[in-house]
This record gives C-alpha cells, sequence and structure tokens, in this order.
C-alpha cells in the first residue's frame, strides 16, 4: 500500500511540473481599429468676419450663445466638436495671446504633454499656433489664429466620450490635420 502511495503522488508531481512549461498571462484588452474617409473640404458658409474651408463630414452649426460669429464644428461620426470663437481686437491682443495660451495650460493637470507648432502665412495676413494635448486631458487640440490687427479665432477640440487617449488617438489626428486645413484656409473680409 507504502509503495502505491509513493508511485501516485510522484506521478502526481511529474504531471504538475510537466504541465506548466509557461506563465499564463491575461490577453491585454484591445481596441478597435479605427480609419475615417479622405476629408472632403468645401467652403463653410458663413456671415463673419473670416471665413474658411470645412470638412465635409463635419455639421456646422451657429454657438448657442448671444456672441458673434461663434460657430461649433459637429463630427458625429467622431462624437466630437470644434467649438470656434473669434473677437475683435480693439488693443488687446496681447490679452487674447495669453488667455488662449492659458486654456491650454489648464489642461496640463491631465495631459502627459503638450507640444506646440506656430503656424505663419504672411502672404494671407494669417498667423497661429496649435497645440496638441496629449494624454487622458478633456481636449486633445486647441489652436488660435489672428491677422494681429483686426481678428483673432480661436478654438478646441472636446470629444463626448471620457478621455482616453488611446482609444481617441485616431480620431484626434483625424481633427487636428482638419485644423491646420481650417488654419491654411482662413481669409479675413
Amino acid at each position: 500500500m507504502k509503495n502505491k502511495l509513493s508511485n501516485f503522488l510522484l506521478w502526481i508531481m511529474v504531471c504538475t511540473l510537466c504541465s506548466c512549461d509557461s506563465e499564463t498571462l491575461p490577453k491585454p484588452r484591445g481596441m478597435l481599429r479605427l480609419s475615417y474617409p479622405s476629408p472632403k473640404y468645401d467652403q463653410a458658409i458663413i456671415d463673419c468676419y473670416y471665413s474658411f474651408e470645412k470638412n465635409s463630414l463635419a455639421k456646422f452649426d451657429k454657438a448657442k450663445n448671444d456672441k458673434e460669429c461663434w460657430y461649433n464644428i459637429n463630427y458625429p461620426k467622431l462624437k466630437a466638436t470644434v467649438y470656434v470663437s473669434y473677437y475683435n481686437i480693439n488693443n488687446n491682443l496681447d490679452s487674447l495671446l495669453r488667455d488662449a495660451q492659458n486654456l491650454t495650460q489648464e489642461h496640463y493637470i491631465k495631459a502627459d504633454g503638450i507640444s506646440q507648432k506656430d503656424f505663419v502665412l504672411p502672404e494671407k495676413k494669417v498667423y497661429g499656433s496649435i497645440f496638441e494635448v496629449t494624454g487622458d486631458a478633456a481636449s486633445s487640440c486647441q489652436f488660435y489664429v489672428t491677422d494681429s490687427i483686426n481678428h483673432f479665432v480661436s478654438g478646441s477640440v472636446y470629444f463626448k466620450v471620457k478621455p482616453n487617449y488611446d482609444s481617441i488617438l485616431p480620431a484626434a489626428k483625424y481633427l487636428r490635420n482638419d485644423i491646420i486645413h481650417f488654419m491654411e484656409t482662413v481669409q479675413w473680409r
């Protein structure tokens, strides 16, 4: 009996050692691969001091406030909105620039980083900056453009989902390209 018991225990030990050749790891959570159609741009029809081209994928409407020339560019498929604000410059360009940069810095707490790219088109009198915010911040991209004399336009991208940078990255890059196109095509009236 003792011999049978020792053989049985030996057999269990051999099976246990042989069956554990690699460590079992949990599978990482997967994310959907998102792709979007190539953008097609058309002129945004607005009665304002500036004009620009917008992505035909976006819906364009007046902001729900009493501010003149404030608009929302909605992307229903991306669950995102670009909020565009207009200001007349009345010897307050420094203040407007500071406010635009401070708004971006408010996201620094949640951001992993903020990169700034300056934008200059002197032949069209367009000067500005685009700020790309990486990390789980509320706004993934912010920008402003100005002619530095009369007009100042700023904008921010917000998603209608809880910020998760890895999940929104494809949509954030798509919108960043649309904002760059906005900045390249803005014209002052």
